[in-house]
């Protein structure tokens, strides 16, 4: 029996599985369609995305994958029907820092799906202000790396803006050395974003010491820069190079392999719980010993795990600051309701940044 006859069988079995597959997906758009006019009729329409709800469903997928294919991929593969679904009842705008090819372009898609319409601004400042005018329905924003720390002007911003975190995505971040050269001894300048070449700093002092190191607003822009001129590089990622037309002389040269960064959702309204929340809080006490034990004493007595506390001065007095705190469980649960009813005394400033879902890795 030929190789083509062993396989016949097995061909006919998986466009049969295909036919089954379109069927469901088609019966499961058709579903969406009835959610949005329901919500219509409900006076609904602004209510179409839901992150809690994608949360519970991804979360729920992941422990029912039975395999082969790991869970990161089946949550991808449900993150992509979810995402047409919805453009079905009304197509998300949501608003990154750009330019195209960046990283919070690839957070803000990995977290939407590719059915949004996904619009780039030049600083983060100009991502909370379309999101507050309603020109955008979501922003995507950096908050931190696991190498370089937190992004200030995020959390300063936050101390402005009416806006809400709705959710988070964690992203892992893989760096590649990206240029029209054909070899890394021609690379006579660097270009990228000053997070990106610290993150590669330790592989950029081995193999290109010598070579001028030039910070610039996004490693989407230094793969541009890099694409004018035969002598540069850039260090960015795989989007940029196929936006680009660049080459990879060098791939994953991060320094930290787990190197990861963490991208804020906002949006205009709280996100409902969803079963495995996290709330984040912009809290001031008085420049005082003790302060800000007082400020942490609460999240202790109620039993409430503290994940994360970063500094900033507040810009309202010398050697004063405010905590950008989060914690584990949403606003309406009994616990994180008693702390921030605690707080309520205790701290000069006790502001709900938002309450969303863990993110879905």
């Amino acid at each position: 029996m030929s190789t083509d006859d062993d396989l016949a069988p097995i061909r006919e079995r998986i466009d049969a599985i295909d036919a089954e597959l379109l069927r469901l997906i088609s019966e499961r758009a058709d579903c969406a369609r009835e959610v949005a006019k329901v919500k219509d009729a409900a006076g609904q329409a602004t209510h179409y995305y839901r992150p809690e709800r994608e949360a519970e469903i991804l979360r729920r997928i992941k422990a029912q994958n039975p395999g082969p294919l790991d869970d990161e991929e089946i949550a991808r593969l449900f993150r992509e029907i979810m995402s047409a679904c919805l453009a079905l009842e009304r197509p998300l705008s949501v608003g990154y820092l750009g330019p195209e090819g960046t990283f919070t372009q690839a957070a803000a898609l990995k977290h939407f799906g590719h059915s949004v319409r996904t619009q780039p601004f030049g600083t983060i400042g100009d991502i909370f202000r379309e999101v507050e005018a309603g020109s955008c329905n979501f922003g995507v924003v950096p908050v931190e790396n696991s190498t370089e720390g937190v992004v200030n002007h995020t959390l300063d911003t936050f101390a402005r803006s009416p806006l809400r975190i709705v959710g988070e995505v964690m992203l892992r971040i893989h760096h590649h050395l990206l240029s029209r050269a054909t070899e890394i001894g021609a690379i006579r300048r660097v270009y990228s974003h000053q997070q990106s070449l610290a993150q590669c700093r330790g592989w950029l002092d081995r193999h290109l010491p010598a070579a001028e190191r030039v910070a610039v607003g996004s490693n989407a822009e230094a793969a541009k820069l890099a694409s004018r001129s035969g002598d540069c590089a850039a260090v960015a990622g795989e989007a940029a190079a196929e936006l680009y037309e660049l080459r990879s002389l060098a791939q994953r040269i991060e320094d930290e392999p787990g190197n990861t960064t963490r991208f804020l959702i906002i949006g205009r309204e709280d996100a409902p719980p969803s079963g495995r929340d996290k709330t984040s809080l912009l809290l001031s006490c008085r420049n005082e010993a003790g302060g800000l034990h007082r400020l942490l004493t609460p999240f202790a007595e109620q039993g409430i795990s503290m994940t994360r506390i970063e500094s900033r001065p507040s810009r309202q007095g010398v050697w004063d600051y405010v905590f950008f705190v989060d914690v584990s469980g949403h606003r309406t649960e009994p616990k994180v309701a008693g702390a921030l009813m605690q707080l309520k005394t205790a701290a000069n400033l006790c502001k709900v940044l938002g309450s969303y879902p863990e993110a879905v890795l």
